[in-house]
């Protein structure tokens, strides 16, 4: 069975400006200063966790913060502006989702964000997307290693059944194509609106939007 694996929530649905959003409102909850414009959170992507994008920040203004808390009040925040204003399906993603299951393509979700994160995001989407559109939702509690590390794939791939080259990856971060291509999957670049400048050079392809018939053309391209 063959299988398509979104890698972030930003690739069903673009949320970065959210994301950056809530990181400043969540600054301002802990009497901090800082604001993230759109060019310094672009900078910021090349790497994942926001928990440790806040705690290199801190470091280099020289201040000391709990980054942990701060990114707890972020998620909080997060969530809070998702159930405000539900974001649209990226282009192409309800179709494909659909035409993936009608042929028997096993869709997952794979991620290390949080559970709570992701089934916000897949509750905000139920209208577009339906009620359960993913065989599979992985998230940070269910791995040891967060994404560059391939862990999350490779759970994935143990959960499903699936062997790595049976399956494609879509990824809008460096991290996530590194994850993937650490478990032989292979990877279709769909950048977010911040990660669009990033270089996706390990990845097979780069689209600005998802249609199920070339990603299954991409299976069996993991060497």
């Amino acid at each position: 069975m063959p299988a398509i694996l979104f890698g972030s929530i930003s690739t069903v649905a673009d949320t970065s400006e959210l994301q950056r959003d809530a990181f400043n409102r969540a600054f301002a909850d802990h009497g901090l200063d800082w604001h993230w414009d759109r060019d310094t959170y672009v900078a910021m992507l090349n790497s994942n966790g926001g928990a440790d994008r806040v705690a290199e920040y801190a470091r280099s203004r020289g201040v000391d913060v709990d980054a942990d808390a701060i990114h707890r009040t972020k998620s909080e925040t997060f969530r809070r502006l998702l159930r405000a204003s539900p974001p649209k399906p990226r282009l192409g993603v309800p179709e494909s989702v659909s035409a993936a299951r009608r042929d028997g393509t096993a869709v997952a979700l794979v991620t290390t964000t949080s559970p709570e994160n992701v089934a916000a995001l897949v509750e905000a989407l139920t209208p577009q997307l339906g009620d359960q559109p993913f065989d599979l939702l992985v998230d940070r509690g269910q791995v040891s290693e967060p994404k560059p590390d391939g862990a999350a794939y490779r759970f994935a791939l143990d959960k499903l059944g699936v062997r790595a080259e049976d399956a494609v990856a879509i990824e809008d971060n460096v991290g996530g194509v590194q994850a993937a291509r650490e478990a032989g999957v292979a990877v279709v670049a769909f950048p977010n609106e911040n990660t669009s400048g990033h270089d996706f050079g390990p990845a097979a392809e780069r689209v600005d939007r998802i249609e199920y018939g070339p990603l299954r053309a991409h299976l069996g391209e993991n060497s």
